[in-house]
């Protein structure tokens, strides 16, 4: 290790630090995953960005063992995708997370209630593997599913409207 001028040197120590020699030329971006130009700040699978987002995780653990779930629905599924959609209703208002984004969520997809078995069934599939290793994508897309509208109604509302016609609330096709 490299010492000041003024420490007396031994054998062990280098009297004085010396930087590596400058190399020519100048740095270049030439990595594979290199992100040359300016980079993208819309796009699909961006996420939504707001302050303090780890917060909705806290509160997620709040609705531990509250779900009505189904068989073949894992708790952690739900909660994880709900954060997702939950973080991105907080962002449209541009604050951090509180515990109506999550009831939000939850009531969305009919987690908080008896729920309609046609809403089930759908929730099934696009939830499971959510909360695992590779589930970014599926809340990504569980948070994309959720419209703005929807998102910006009080957990009332939303469990009114999705008690009426799930469908319409997140905006699904009849096939």
């Amino acid at each position: 290790m490299a010492a000041p001028s003024h420490v007396p040197a031994t054998a062990a120590a280098p009297t004085l630090y010396r930087s590596p020699p400058r190399r020519p030329g100048s740095w270049q971006a030439q990595r594979p995953g290199e992100v040359v130009g300016a980079e993208p700040e819309a796009g699909e699978c961006f996420g939504n960005h707001g302050p303090d987002q780890g917060y909705a995780l806290k509160l997620a653990q709040r609705f531990a063992g509250r779900l009505f779930l189904t068989t073949g629905e894992r708790e952690e599924d739900a909660l994880a995708g709900c954060v997702a959609v939950a973080l991105r209703r907080a962002s449209l208002f541009g604050r951090a997370p509180v515990m109506h984004d999550l009831r939000v969520a939850l009531e969305l997809f009919g987690f908080l209630g008896e729920a309609d078995l046609e809403l089930v069934a759908w929730r099934r599939q696009r939830f499971a593997g959510a909360a695992g290793h590779h589930g970014y994508h599926l809340q990504r897309r569980l948070a994309d599913l959720a419209p703005p509208e929807t998102l910006r109604r009080t957990p009332e509302a939303v469990a009114a409207a999705c008690n009426k016609d799930w469908r319409a609330a997140l905006r699904i096709e009849t096939c």
